[in-house]
């Protein structure tokens, strides 16, 4: 195995801690960014807003200089404002857009420059089975999602000859906190559409994505990799 340089995005809480767990795990160079809160212990916490050029450009500084460039990013910053279309403020689906599609173009692009100068990239993208099953009450959140297919398969067109791969995972219903507030019936409900019959752990995702960004992977680029029980069976 090579030790890398891995950057996950949102890596306070949730899948994007799970990450940087699973990473660190295997022995690899950690960085989070967060713009509350701390990664696992053994990686180094980045203050930075993925909406935010400026910021990122601080935080791309920090971990170069810490840690060395950028060889893995994992985007898997983002924020849900769920209601239905009718209700959906302009804003409410703007800022999910801006921070779910645009925060990752932002931490791709500041990554990229490394990437091709050292002609090895992994770039995974983190979507959701809403993004291709879609979901009532989520147009912002799910178009969002979807949208970042068309970025990685756009990105394996311009960078797959340079050593540089760039996928997609989707996954489902996770057990986090976020799942745990729902009321039991509606957790029940889900489950009952699930064919595994359970919600995932985070560290399921994790281990996915470690292995897309490993050296084995190296000829799997453009494609979506559902980690949701098959639920979505990747649509």
């Amino acid at each position: 195995m090579t030790v890398r340089t891995v950057l996950i995005t949102g890596g306070n809480r949730g899948i994007g801690f799970a990450l940087a767990e699973e990473f660190i795990a295997q022995g690899h160079r950690v960085a989070v960014t967060a713009r509350s809160g701390e990664g696992p212990a053994g990686s180094l916490t980045v203050r930075a807003d993925v909406t935010d050029g400026e910021s990122l450009d601080a935080a791309y500084a920090e971990v170069e200089s810490k840690l060395g460039p950028v060889e893995v990013l994992v985007a898997n910053a983002g924020i849900t404002k769920d209601t239905l279309v009718m209700r959906m403020t302009d804003e409410e689906f703007d800022s999910v857009v801006d921070t779910n599609l645009g925060g990752t173009f932002k931490v791709v692009k500041r990554a990229v420059k490394g990437m091709l100068k050292a002609r090895f990239g992994r770039i995974v993208l983190i979507s959701s089975v809403v993004g291709l099953y879609g979901s009532a009450g989520q147009v912002n959140y799910s178009s969002s999602k979807s949208a970042l297919v068309g970025m990685a398969r756009s990105l394996t067109r311009e960078l797959g000859a340079r050593g540089i791969t760039a996928n997609v995972v989707a996954p489902g219903f996770i057990e986090t906190d976020m799942t745990a507030a729902l009321p039991e019936e509606q957790q029940e409900q889900y489950r009952k559409n699930i064919p595994a019959g359970r919600f995932a752990q985070p560290s399921e995702v994790a281990k996915v994505c470690a292995w897309l960004a490993s050296d084995d992977a190296g000829y799997i680029s453009g494609a979506v990799i559902p980690v949701d029980g098959g639920l979505g069976m990747g649509h």
